[in-house]
């Protein structure tokens, strides 16, 4: 297996060519035994991919210079939105750097639609991530340690690719961001990246972007089944009841609203390496139309349940066929957009993979469910309700973020990071002083990191 072990200085020019995803010449040398693999949905999601690399290219001084303006009030209007976006970059970043996971796919990290342009990761790395962050939220002292991660790999996307067909039933073809593939604005938004300190094992990744909604094992056309939505109208000249696609369509439909991805990392141990494959992806919520979106949701749920049964059926983009073989390592991760227990999607198929014992249960079920006091207080102070508030990764008041490993792994512990009102990092969620509204993506994400660690 090949190792990505390019210097840095190589790593950026190669990107600038080749997309290439290594960023020093830093492998791991002595095996470790513990390993923490984290989900963060980090909320980078930006009107163009280049304002994100834009972001990403601010160096440290000038952040700061403009963080201490915007704080003490005489920042420019023309500067303060550039400001803003750096303080919940660097809260993202404080975050990351106070849990230190070796491993960590982050959803909504905006690319170029192909996943071969690197530079805002590059940049994320460079200017945010090796440079000492604060817990104490904008303007607080660096208190952090800075974090490397050697390998990192920015995948391809089906938001934003647009499709010559009506998905949306609005009487128009080809428009964006309802008839793309995944919904978007531009290729590339809403994408997701892996960063690892772990080599990427990028030869043998697999990826499903091509597969056929219609391939997946008990799939059906989807229907108008949310029919007095007044904020989501049926479509001119249709019913309740009516299929969502013609079938010319639905031999056509994409299934994965971004991409489905296997990605194996390779962890040296002192008795070899083990491989843990990495079951990525960021499915579409399931709200915002009359129901096509849940069963879709759904549906990119259920494709990673059938692929660890290894079921056969699946080819990926490469055009190699089968699902996971049995007994590998591996963690389902990603902004899964479903909560077993609550809220508009189909909780079913969330609890069937919860209690499929091909998944650890003491995870999935039982003492290591991840959880945190955090969430508590939140779902107590907004109003909210859910029957297992502690288990919430939203500030929506939902449980939508996973790493879900394998019953082969030795987990030892797990967790959703967020900080109570009384704790000291606090300001990396909540801070009055930041954006409209001092909370969610103002100061940081309104997702928390979730996150398990397995022993070897």
């Amino acid at each position: 297996m090949k190792k990505l072990t390019t210097p840095l200085a190589l790593a950026i020019s190669a990107t600038l060519l080749t997309g290439c995803g290594a960023m020093t010449t830093q492998t791991t040398e002595s095996p470790m035994t513990e390993v923490t693999i984290a989900t963060y949905n980090l909320s980078f999601d930006r009107a163009t991919f280049e304002d994100l690399v834009k972001e990403m290219q601010i160096e440290p001084k000038q952040q700061t210079a403009l963080v201490t303006r915007y704080l003490d009030g005489s920042i420019s209007e023309e500067d303060k939105q550039t400001a803003e976006k750096v303080i919940q970059i660097r809260n993202v970043a404080a975050i990351i750097q106070k849990n230190r996971p070796d491993v960590i796919m982050m959803a909504e990290f905006n690319n170029d639609g192909t996943g071969e342009n690197k530079a805002a990761l590059i940049g994320f790395q460079t200017n945010y991530l090796s440079v000492p962050q604060s817990s104490e939220g904008a303007g607080g002292q660096p208190n952090l340690t800075a974090i490397e991660y050697p390998f990192f790999e920015s995948y391809a996307t089906n938001t934003g690719l647009l499709s010559d067909l009506d998905l949306d039933n609005n009487g128009k073809k080809g428009q964006l961001p309802g008839d793309a593939w995944g919904f978007g604005f531009y290729h590339g938004q809403y994408a997701f990246a892996l960063m690892s300190k772990y080599e990427i094992d990028t030869e043998n990744t697999r990826t499903f972007q091509e597969f056929k909604w219609k391939d997946l094992a008990g799939a059906t056309i989807p229907t108008i089944t949310k029919c007095n939505d007044k904020y989501n109208k049926i479509p001119q000249g249709m019913k309740c009841g009516d299929p969502w696609y013609s079938d010319e369509e639905w031999q056509q439909v994409r299934l994965s609203s971004k991409n489905h991805v296997d990605a194996p990392i390779i962890i040296p141990t002192d008795k070899g390496d083990q491989v843990v494959h990495l079951l990525m992806s960021h499915p579409t919520p399931p709200v915002f139309d009359t129901g096509k979106n849940q069963m879709q949701n759904a549906a990119e749920v259920t494709f990673w349940h059938q692929y660890i049964q290894g079921k056969p059926y699946f080819y990926d983009d490469a055009g190699n066929t089968g699902g996971l073989e049995q007994g590998k390592h591996f963690v389902i991760m990603g902004d899964l957009n479903l909560d077993p227990v609550a809220g508009d999607g189909v909780s079913s198929v969330m609890q069937a993979l919860h209690n499929d014992p091909l998944l650890n249960q003491k995870v999935m079920n039982g003492e290591l469910y991840p959880s945190s006091q955090g969430a508590v207080k939140h779902i107590e102070s907004s109003g909210k309700r859910h029957p297992k508030p502690e288990h919430v990764t939203s500030t929506f008041g939902l449980g939508v973020d996973y790493a879900m490993p394998s019953a082969t792994l030795n987990v030892i512990d797990s967790g959703v990071y967020w900080s109570t009102p009384m704790e000291e990092s606090y300001r990396l969620f909540n801070d009055k002083r930041i954006g409209k509204y001092g909370n969610g993506k103002d100061v940081s994400s309104d997702h928390r990191m979730i996150w398990v660690k397995a022993k070897f």
